[in-house]
């Protein structure tokens, strides 16, 4: 009975553009199914599989999960293949083969199309049987695909959402391949209305991007991407809305009652990126350098110092510099410090001390000013990067002793067995750990989870002590002598890497890189070309210049030695790759490697990185001709280490299988694949640079 209500529950929201509040569904749910047990009508919509909700501000009746106004979004995991006509090379494919354009609603080729625009041939049919949608009608399913497939429509530019100016923070400007339009206009609670400083109508690039869509499409296109955002926002966070997260979390005896190691766990090498230090809020380190080719193209932020401190201007929108952001950092860098006022109470008069320091200062327990949300932009964390990297961020960690004063870990007489390195490794790679760790005879545990109220317990004492973590302070004068002298004073200890011995020891700069062009006869133009020639046998090659860069050479090295010791010691499979790209690139990319957000704008059909090919045909497709007819195309050297066939909506490797690990990049097919994707720009190194016609 219950498939049956989830039949119904999915029949309905079809007929209803994909969504339906709960008190709407349940009165149509009476009149089409009948008296039905409340209890099948709950195991229907806390489906995760089928439903994503968005819970409405009404309360919920008595035995029941949601308010009458929660809004349920129809989902479903089908996909549309997009490899080419007759080119999938999938067996089976678990995706349709269907015209792109056909689902849209606006294919111009009609039925001339190369593409299939059937749902009843034999591998569709199948699936959609598989999935439980061969009722639904064409416009039923279409609709599904769209506000669930991510390759059908373009995404809503995060950046253009945020900072001032026109473009928002969008570094792309006019050129953005994503949708410049207010994101909560489109989720539907945009407060400021015909004020609001962001796009509410699309323009004519917007329109552009959605060619394809039928009008009738474009036209209930606010409704398609509320449901989309529904969706993505209960995959972001693993629940369906808040309908599982009312259940007890179990708890292993592993984690409750077993006794922690006399010496901490091992933290990863190379932690994955916490989802708040997204690079869009990260500064530039290249920009600090005076170094960045990518411009105004950057994803990061270009700022003079490792860090910048801004407030959120009354708009709720805006985020403002505060003034003497030298003197709050120097503050904050001080564990001591709840606040960015340094005077001691001493010498503050009768009046200073009736004033609130929160209305003149920062504080740094609620980060807050004035009463308003405060944010501090930084640059990467040193354990990172590779240790010779400069003016990256270099985060200690504290703990208050019984006296009343802050202590580093790893420092002093009785330091913990456990240093600031090794926390803030463990930190970036996973914030819900509890870490175990010795301080002379007793044992205790540090937990991340309130970043507010850090704190590590005693195990025998239960007596609980707070923990800070603050960066150390750089000023603006200490900025300018490392830029001069390259001097990692503030990162990681340095590390000294062998250059290739091929390569040309007049050509090699203390910083950038400089272009070897190779004659016919060297020994790894020989080899490049055979490469090249394995698909693009007529195709002339006009020459094959070396890219001699020491600094991404290092971090090359670098990345392959953190990702040999994560494999037990095992070489790392690295293979010699393609990738098409435009003239006006190639400097950007020889100084500072691949950005997929710049050279990767052709698709993300198996993740958000950068894409690599086996075949130098396929990659010359993407190879821009410029004025002339000479294509480019680089040749990287790619750490692919262990790979799995991605996804769209990948930004990292998933897990693998049966280990807490991540796997290093995706590809098109696990079985002899053509295309990789990497989202670690430490595991490429551009090598090489074919020009061809």
């Amino acid at each position: 009975m219950t498939s049956d209500i989830t039949a119904a529950v999915v029949k309905l929201l079809s007929d209803h553009h994909g969504s339906l509040d709960l008190q709407r569904l349940e009165q149509q749910l009476r009149r089409r199914a009948g008296p039905f047990p409340a209890s099948e009508l709950r195991a229907a919509l806390t489906d995760e599989a089928v439903i994503a909700v968005r819970e409405g501000r009404r309360p919920a009746g008595r035995g029941q999960l949601l308010g009458p106004d929660s809004l349920l979004v129809l989902k479903t995991p089908l996909r549309l293949c997009q490899a080419k006509s007759g080119a999938c090379a999938r067996a089976p494919c678990e995706r349709l083969h269907l015209c792109k354009y056909f689902v849209s609603g606006n294919c111009s080729f009609g039925h001339s199309c190369k593409n299939s625009h059937s749902l009843a041939s034999p591998h569709n049919a199948v699936l959609l049987q598989r999935f439980g949608l061969e009722e639904l009608s064409q416009k039923q399913l279409f609709q599904l695909l769209l506000q669930n497939d991510p390759f059908l429509l373009p995404e809503v530019c995060s950046h253009y959402n945020m900072g001032d100016g026109p473009f928002g923070n969008c570094t792309f400007t006019t050129s953005c391949t994503k949708l410049h339009v207010c994101r909560h206009h489109l989720q539907g609670d945009c407060r400021f209305g015909g004020s609001c400083k962001r796009a509410h109508v699309l323009d004519q690039r917007g329109l552009k991007l959605l060619q394809g869509l039928s009008p009738e499409n474009t036209q209930n296109l606010h409704r398609i991407y509320r449901n989309k955002f529904i969706i993505l926002n209960q995959q972001s966070a693993g629940v369906s809305g808040s309908l599982s997260s009312s259940a007890p979390r179990k708890i292993s005896i592993s984690e409750s009652t077993h006794k922690p190691p006399q010496t901490p766990p091992e933290p990863p090498t190379t932690p994955p990126k916490a989802a708040t230090d997204a690079e869009g809020n990260e500064i530039c380190l290249f920009f600090l350098c005076r170094h960045c080719s990518f411009k105004e193209r950057c994803a990061r932020v270009h700022w003079h110092l490792p860090y910048r401190w801004q407030h959120l201007a009354g708009d709720g929108l805006t985020w403002k510099d505060i003034e003497n952001m030298e003197e709050v950092e120097k503050a904050y860098c001080d564990p001591a410090q709840d606040n960015s006022c340094t005077d001691q109470p001493s010498a503050l008069s009768f009046f200073r001390l009736l004033s609130p320091a929160s209305e003149e200062h920062v504080d740094f327990l609620t980060m807050t000013f004035r009463g308003a949300p405060v944010r501090r932009l930084s640059t990467a964390s040193c354990v990172s990067k590779p240790p010779h990297f400069i003016l990256t961020t270099q985060w200690l960690w504290y703990w208050k002793d019984e006296r009343g004063a802050w202590a580093e870990y790893g420092k002093g007489a009785n330091g913990a067995g456990i240093t600031s390195q090794t926390l803030e490794k463990m930190y970036l790679a996973d914030r819900e750990t509890a870490v175990p760790f010795t301080a002379g005879k007793f044992q205790y545990v540090l937990h991340f989870e309130e970043e507010k109220r850090m704190h590590q317990q005693n195990l025998k004492t239960q007596t609980q002590r707070d923990v800070r973590r603050r960066p150390r302070f750089v000023s603006a004068h200490d900025v300018e002598t490392m830029r001069s002298s390259g001097s990692s004073s503030t990162s990681c200890p340095s590390l000294a890497e062998n250059l290739p011995s091929h390569w040309d020891k007049g050509a090699l700069p203390d910083f950038g890189f400089k272009l070897v062009t190779l004659t016919s006869s060297a020994q790894d133009y020989v080899n490049i070309e055979k490469l090249f020639r394995t698909t693009m046998s007529t195709s002339t090659i006009k020459s094959i210049q070396r890219v001699q860069n020491p600094s991404l050479w290092k971090v090359f090295q670098w990345q392959k030695e953190q990702m040999q010791g994560r494999n037990g010691g095992k070489p790392v499979d690295q293979r010699y790759l393609f990738h098409g790209t435009d003239q006006t690139l190639i400097q950007a990319i020889c100084e500072q490697n691949f950005d997929w957000r710049v050279c990767g704008v052709h698709g993300t059909a198996y993740g958000k990185g950068s894409y690599f090919a086996r075949d130098a045909s396929f990659s010359n497709r993407y190879a821009k001709a410029g004025g002339g007819l000479t294509r480019v195309m680089f040749v990287a050297l790619v750490l692919v280490g262990e790979y799995t066939q991605g996804q769209g909506s990948y930004v990292r490797p998933p897990p693998k299988r049966g280990s807490g690990g991540l796997y290093d990049s995706c590809v098109d097919r696990e079985r002899d694949p053509t295309i990789f994707v990497v989202f670690e720009k430490q595991q490429i190194y551009p090598e090489y640079i074919i020009k061809n016609v």
